[in-house]
């Protein structure tokens, strides 16, 4: 029986999980899968797909033995189709066994995870917001707007931000993250939620509390989600609304791209 502190939210990311990969999957499904990716550059949506069903399955299977180190996908029968025809279909397979086991195992069980918090629940949450942002892929993909409630892109950002300092094992620049007090700040519009960064000589810290800042980011939720993952630039003036040092931003953008 799950009982933690975390108990709430992990089950919550568990039942998000279904509908979020079925939209992804439908996505794909619509693509020609031989399609680039706008967003991601280097993939087809072929690739994307690949990507998507085998990272669930990769996790699932680090999940399913709370494994504390990670393991090697190419150690690991994914069963990926031959035909990216198939991949669709293969992803929407994945559903149950992911759920199923992230639901199995305490939200606060120990496990290897490359964020802040090594633990099972982690990975629920993580695989929400991977595959919503790879969902947008596919729609850019597809030429469709993606579409992302206001509480997930929120919820989206706050683990991009807690996540990012212990990316820097895949992300080396991240360390560069560094400075002497200046700050920015990123407003959702739509949802009354701020969040306002911090550069110091060992990093940086991040809150949700107002105040002078540097530069600061003003959009919708949905929109700084998906800019702070990358996949919108900021210099869009119908989307975003830019104050202050623009050198600060992009000192920022270049060296938080995951």
């Amino acid at each position: 029986m799950i009982a933690s502190c975390h108990r709430a939210p992990h089950l919550a990311y568990c039942d998000a999980i279904p509908s979020v990969v079925r939209r992804a999957a439908d996505v794909i499904g619509a693509v020609d899968p031989d399609n680039r990716v706008p967003t991601c550059p280097d993939w087809s949506v072929g690739n994307l797909a690949e990507h998507i069903g085998s990272i669930h399955r990769w996790a699932g299977a680090m999940v399913e033995v709370l494994s504390p180190d990670r393991i090697r996908p190419s150690a690991l029968d994914l069963g990926v189709p031959e035909d990216a025809r198939a991949l669709p279909a293969w992803i929407s397979d994945g559903i149950p066994v992911l759920a199923a086991r992230l639901r199995s195992k305490d939200p606060d069980a120990p496990m290897w995870a490359w964020g802040a918090d090594k633990h099972v629940w982690f990975w629920s949450r993580r695989m929400v917001h991977e595959t919503t942002v790879h969902r947008a892929d596919a729609e850019f993909a597809a030429g469709v707007e993606p579409s992302i409630e206001a509480s997930v892109a929120v919820d989206g950002i706050d683990e991009f931000l807690e996540n990012l300092p212990h990316a820097a094992y895949f992300a080396p620049h991240v360390t560069e993250l560094r400075g002497s007090g200046e700050r920015l700040q990123f407003g959702a519009t739509d949802a009354d939620v701020r969040w306002t960064v911090t550069l110091e000589g060992e990093g940086f810290r991040w809150d949700h509390e107002a105040g002078e800042v540097d530069a600061s980011v003003e959009a919708p939720a949905a929109d700084l989600y998906l800019w702070i993952w990358g996949r919108r630039r900021i210099h869009d003036p119908d989307r975003f609304a830019i104050t202050g040092d623009r050198a600060l931003l992009e000192f920022w953008i270049e060296r938080s791209s995951l």
